[in-house]
């Protein structure tokens, strides 16, 4: 009987032995197919369309809502059914980005203007993005709004999120830029995205603290490809029109004066026809 027992107990423990020697096979981890945007060196998060996708996939692949993807990316129509299989679509920005003015100072914005308004409790902000033609980062008077670009206004703590598209006020007297009502105080970042064929010439992304009952005025600068081409040309006949000019009256007058040269010679050279006549001209 002991015998017995003993058997038994050596065959339990041989086979924990055997259990223990051999190795475990862990599952294989879940692998997602999306891959995940990564912000590019101008501070915005594209999004490659793929086949099959439509706007409510493409705002829950990327946590965002289908109001801010339509107001990120403009040319999409009402019904979502433009998306071409590698479009690439704005959907967020981040930042500070390092942005390169064509000429001026750093890239710096100025500071917000602070004034107190009537309602309580909630704060307005104020965004402009305008047309720097100089490239200096600075507004000056005679420099007007830029519409279709878009702004993000985005509470640090995840109170308030809001994205508008920039537009050119009717009344520029009242303000040429666009304005977030009702925002509550707390530490918010400001990003900006200028439209096609725009630079920005100053840091497209700003952060602030607003406090209740105030009201924050923010500006942006980009500046238009067109004028940095104009500023920048690449032919030789742009850089120096004035020798073109010249090139050509010089042509001119040389011409000119070879045909002078030809009638004199002419008119001084005997005639056959009336016996060897002297000529006009005379030495």
């Amino acid at each position: 009987m002991n015998q017995k027992r003993f058997l038994i107990l050596l065959l339990l423990v041989s086979l924990i032995l055997i259990g223990l020697w051999l190795p475990a096979n862990a599952a294989p981890a879940f692998q997602a197919g999306i891959p995940t945007p990564t912000a590019g060196a101008d501070g915005r998060i594209l999004y490659i369309v793929q086949p099959g996708d439509s706007c409510y996939r493409v705002a829950a692949i990327n946590g965002i809502t289908v109001e801010q993807l339509r107001a990120f990316n403009s040319k999409i129509d009402a019904n979502c059914t433009n998306l071409i299989p590698g479009q690439e679509l704005l959907i967020g920005l981040v930042g500070p980005a390092a942005a390169t003015p064509t000429n001026g100072p750093s890239p710096t914005p100025a500071p917000p203007t602070l004034t107190p308004t009537p309602f309580a409790g909630t704060t307005q902000i104020c965004v402009l993005l305008f047309d720097d033609q100089n490239g200096n980062a600075l507004r000056e008077t005679t420099e007007p709004a830029i519409a279709g670009g878009a702004v993000s206004v985005t509470e640090t703590n995840g109170k308030y999120t809001a994205t508008q598209n920039t537009v050119i006020n009717s009344d520029p007297t009242v303000y040429e830029g666009i304005c977030f009502d009702k925002v509550p105080e707390g530490h918010y970042n400001i990003s900006v995205a200028p439209p096609d064929k725009y630079n920005p010439t100053m840091a497209i992304t700003y952060s602030l603290d607003v406090k209740a009952g105030d009201r924050a005025f923010v500006d942006f600068g980009a500046q238009s490809t067109a004028t940095t081409l104009a500023e920048n040309p690449q032919t030789p006949a742009n850089k120096n029109p004035t020798f073109s000019l010249f090139g050509i009256l010089g042509a001119v007058l040389l011409l000119g004066g070879a045909g002078l040269g030809w009638y004199a010679w002419r008119m001084g050279k005997p005639s056959s026809k009336f016996g060897g006549g002297k000529g006009m001209l005379r030495k």
